[in-house]
């Protein structure tokens, strides 16, 4: 636990985007894995099997939630603290590396639950196309093709906010 809890920590927190809940989530992963132990099949790693027990417990969450109201495009844009999204010509690269680390944050809340997914597990995680394979328990060209798919998507969402004047 105490090698991998990092990895799975940021791996709850990028898809849950709250701390109480990304912890309780990889604890709880933990104690599924622990209980679970017995089903590891190692035709797969360890931290590839316990990255799919997070994904599973993260996406569940995220569907549970689904069913809150979610705030439009424009009810965001429009909302208090939404200047984050303002260039400024005079910031730092502190107040720079905030504000695109908040934009990015923001993008990527706009995207499906499993879109997120595969682009924290690529692009965060840093995990090649067939350890994603095994954790989502898909084929390598499905995993392509999600990933295709969730940049797209991405950049569908930059798209919105470049023509609503905020990037």
């Amino acid at each position: 636990m105490r090698r991998h809890y990092p990895k799975i920590f940021c791996l709850c927190l990028s898809l849950l985007k709250d701390r109480t809940f990304a912890d309780d989530a990889a604890q709880e992963v933990f104690l599924k894995a622990y209980r679970s132990l017995d089903q590891f099949r190692e035709d797969s790693s360890f931290l590839t099997w316990i990255h799919r027990i997070a994904a599973n417990r993260c996406l569940d969450f995220v569907r549970s939630q689904a069913r809150a109201k979610e705030d439009s495009l424009d009810g965001m844009l429009e909302s208090p603290g939404s200047d984050i999204f303002k260039e400024s010509s005079g910031a730092s690269t502190i107040e720079s590396s905030l504000i695109n680390s908040d934009l990015v944050e923001k993008i990527m809340m706009r995207l499906p639950a499993e879109y997120r997914l595969i682009l924290v597990l690529r692009e965060v995680q840093g995990l090649s196309y067939q350890e994603i394979s095994q954790v989502l328990e898909c084929s390598l060209d499905s995993v392509k093709a999600r990933l295709y798919r969730a940049r797209l998507a991405c950049e569908e969402v930059i798209r919105h906010f470049k023509t609503a004047g905020c990037v």
